[in-house]
């Protein structure tokens, strides 16, 4: 699953969202259902240092109970540029689609990714079975956008919805089958 907050006009920075407990609650759940967590360099580096415990001094109590749960998280990071990664995290080096087709058949519960970079050479490979898209009322008209960089549409079709006091609506998606599209067998990604 690749759940991502973006704007209305499509911006993923992470620093421009609509902040509050109740979407931080709902994160925390969404991370505890993982059964791996897969980041790429970016995405896990700027999430361990901010939700490494102890914790930064001064985040809001209702912060911890996402801190907690992203700490514990088994995660898996893909990086050609890093040397080792600790953080309950294992380091992976090329092969990435042999990688993920490897997590996939591993039991546990999904795989959950977040970012920009990594989403984008996952969704161009036909890895990820589901998308969740956490739309935030706000335009910022700048910074990096959704999946910018694919070499074909995706097709999507809703399969869930749901809105939250700040006016955020999180819609989840999975790809449309083609008619030559075989299922992946294992988990879900």
């Amino acid at each position: 699953m690749y759940s991502i907050n973006v704007t209305l006009d499509g911006c993923v920075d992470h620093r421009v969202g609509l902040v509050d407990e109740e979407l931080h609650r709902r994160s925390a759940d969404l991370l505890a259902q993982a059964g791996v967590l897969l980041f790429g360099r970016v995405t896990y580096l700027m999430m361990e240092g901010a939700w490494r415990l102890p914790g930064a001094p001064g985040m809001p109590e209702w912060t911890r109970p996402f801190a907690e749960v992203i700490d514990a998280a088994p995660k898996v990071v893909v990086s050609s540029t890093l040397d080792s990664v600790d953080w309950n995290a294992e380091l992976v080096r090329g092969g990435l689609e042999e990688a993920v087709r490897a997590l996939k058949r591993a039991p546990g519960g999904p795989i959950v990714t977040g970012g920009v970079m990594l989403p984008t050479e996952l969704a161009r490979l036909g890895l990820i079975d589901e998308y969740e898209f956490v739309v935030h009322p706000r335009v910022v008209g700048h910074g990096p956008t959704l999946l910018a960089g694919l070499d074909e549409p995706l097709d999507l079709e809703l399969v869930g919805r749901e809105e939250y006091r700040s006016g955020v609506v999180a819609m989840r998606y999975v790809p449309r089958p083609s008619p030559s599209s075989a299922p992946d067998s294992g988990r879900d990604d």
